[in-house]
């Protein structure tokens, strides 16, 4: 990873994080609007489609898939079983995954482990909800080579350089940073869809996936804080690198900026923790499914595949919209 001098741009008080603008990644983004009373989506054309429970349930699946076999692969070298991936839409493979060299780092593999098993679960759960119309699988690419998407978010937030390599399952730390990744687009997507959810279990199921994930990236969050607090050692500056990757979420998801990476800086240069991003009333902020697709396919522009998802994902819910 590329070393810096500055950590994060300075924040004078924690209200005002919600307002802060990281100039040197402003792009125009789309975004749907999502009139949640009306439990429709409105296209940039002006066009009207209602959204249904199962829309949104398998939207969130194949978030799932993704995040599931991610760290199946990181923790233990081995993705979902195939009774897992089957449904309705084209199956794919996944590209890429492999066990993190954790190199002793009981801790950080204990989380992975722990999540994994958690991920995996999501997918068994919201696959027995939606029975036969659960989505399969799409194809995923979670590799960590020159090519991956990985490698291509990481060049793009200037974590690497333009020629270097992301690989995410080399060090205890990669694998930090690419969860981190993963883990707040989940807590922003899932309190994004719930007012999008008429049926109050299918509602009280993704609030507990929501919860979860929200403990899954304050577990990220504070680990990747910690590793990089001490300013005498600052080899691997995981804070700057996270508040490059929250940037990069933030340029590509709308032109509102809402992210925030896990640490500030304040006038006099102290280091201070941001491990909860919330707004001045303490409160997470919400992502469209058009904004999350934006994440995930890596792309500012409206888009049906792409990124860690090279073929799209199955379901209604898959096109991002641009501005």
């Amino acid at each position: 990873m590329t070393e810096s001098a500055q950590l994060l741009d300075a924040f004078e008080a924690r209200a005002e994080r919600r307002d802060h603008r990281r100039d040197f990644f402003k792009m125009a983004i789309g975004a749907a609007a999502v009139g949640a009373t009306a439990f429709t989506l409105t296209s940039k054309a002006g066009a009207q489609s209602t959204i249904t429970d199962t829309d949104i349930l398998n939207f969130a699946l194949n978030l799932e898939y993704l995040e599931a076999q991610f760290y199946a692969y990181a923790a233990n070298g081995v993705g979902l079983p195939a009774n897992q991936l089957t449904g309705t839409g084209t199956q794919g493979a996944v590209t890429g995954g492999a066990q993190v060299a954790f190199n002793g780092d009981t801790l950080v593999q204990a989380y992975a482990r722990e999540i994994a098993a958690d991920e995996a679960a999501h997918v068994a759960f919201l696959r027995t909800a939606l029975g036969s119309a659960a989505v399969a699988q799409p194809a995923i690419n979670i590799s960590g080579d020159a090519n991956g998407p990985f490698t291509a978010a990481a060049r793009l937030a200037g974590v690497v350089g333009p020629t270097e390599t992301f690989n995410p399952y080399e060090t205890p730390s990669g694998f930090l940073l690419a969860a981190y990744i993963f883990e707040d687009v989940g807590v922003t997507a899932y309190k994004g869809a719930s007012p999008l959810i008429t049926n109050k279990t299918f509602l009280q199921a993704a609030a507990g996936i929501l919860a979860v994930e929200a403990y899954h990236a304050a577990i990220i969050r504070t680990t990747l804080y910690a590793r990089g607090y001490n300013p005498a050692n600052p080899v691997e500056l995981l804070p700057l690198a996270a508040g490059r990757i929250s940037a990069l979420r933030d340029s590509v998801d709308g032109s509102s900026s809402l992210d925030q990476g896990i640490a500030q800086t304040t006038v006099n240069g102290q280091l201070v923790s941001n491990i909860v991003p919330t707004d001045t009333n303490g409160i997470v902020f919400s992502r469209s499914p058009q904004q999350v697709l934006n994440i995930v396919y890596l792309n500012k522009a409206a888009a049906t595949l792409g990124g860690f998802f090279p073929a799209g994902v199955n379901g209604n819910l898959r096109a991002s919209v641009a501005n």
